[in-house]
């Protein structure tokens, strides 16, 4: 059985698309078989990747509200051991559409424990919310990344998304663990970057990833051409940093990673 990583904070801009289409293109370079989830209505997983979501026929909305097979709506990537369940514009409405539903938390879980033990690692990326679709991520997760980036204001909003996760730990999932804090953005040159780093690492000890994603011209540029940053350039500080980051959360799993 794969193991589900959602990532998520309900803060935009903290880097979850980023640490998604990385970290999981880390983790198929590693020769683990993956599939990213795209559960943000923003679908810039999706678009991430190189894909239009506007030309995308079945997605997770239609896998989560229609009852679509996913085998019917994942893509296949062209790098090797990386597929894609995408998402489009139609999943805002699926919220306001699944209230009525039955079991409404779960259609998440439902729809990924069918194709569980075809991957390695599932890593969803969840929407800027702690809305119903994100409560559906965190519901069919196994664990939790929580990216936050070396900035003003870091820890706002931390409070709030972890009383969230202990909801959902003590209602709908029990087996909810968080994998890690990831700190991001990080940018050695200012002095800020350095003083959240210290504040994070006293506050939450070992909760926090000791690989630190830093501030990286690949990693920005890289979604425009439709690839991850480790097909731009294996070699640039991001792509290496995401490498150190799988190989840490395999480590911590018991996994030995191979080498690229």
């Amino acid at each position: 059985m794969g193991k589900v990583i959602a990532i998520a904070n309900q803060k935009g801009g903290v880097g979850k698309t980023t640490t998604t289409i990385n970290l999981a293109a880390s983790l198929a370079a590693l020769e683990f078989q993956t599939l990213i989830v795209d559960a943000d209505p923003q679908a810039n997983s999706t678009s991430g990747l190189g894909y239009n979501p506007k030309e995308i026929e079945n997605s997770i909305y239609e896998c989560m509200v229609e009852g679509v097979r996913p085998h019917d709506a994942i893509i296949q990537t062209d790098f090797p051991n990386l597929d894609l369940l995408p998402s489009h514009i139609d999943l805002v409405g699926a919220e306001i559409e699944m209230i009525n539903l039955q079991n409404r938390e779960d259609k998440m879980k439902s729809t990924l424990d069918s194709i569980r033990d075809e991957y390695d690692f599932i890593i969803i990326d969840c929407s800027p919310s702690l809305g119903l679709i994100t409560i559906n991520s965190l519901t069919a997760a196994d664990s939790v990344i929580i990216p936050v980036q070396c900035e003003y204001f870091a820890l706002e909003g931390l409070g709030k998304l972890l009383n969230t996760i202990k909801i959902i730990q003590s209602r709908l999932n029990t087996h909810l663990t968080i994998e890690g804090i990831l700190l991001t953005m990080y940018d050695l040159r200012v002095r800020l970057s350095n003083q959240v780093v210290g504040e994070v690492t006293s506050h939450f000890q070992q909760m926090v990833f000791s690989t630190i994603i830093p501030r990286n011209i690949r990693l920005s540029e890289s979604p425009s051409f439709g690839v991850p940053a480790l097909a731009q350039d294996a070699d640039s500080k991001g792509a290496v940093s995401y490498l150190n980051l799988a190989r840490e959360i395999l480590i911590k799993n018991g996994m030995m990673p191979h080498e690229v």
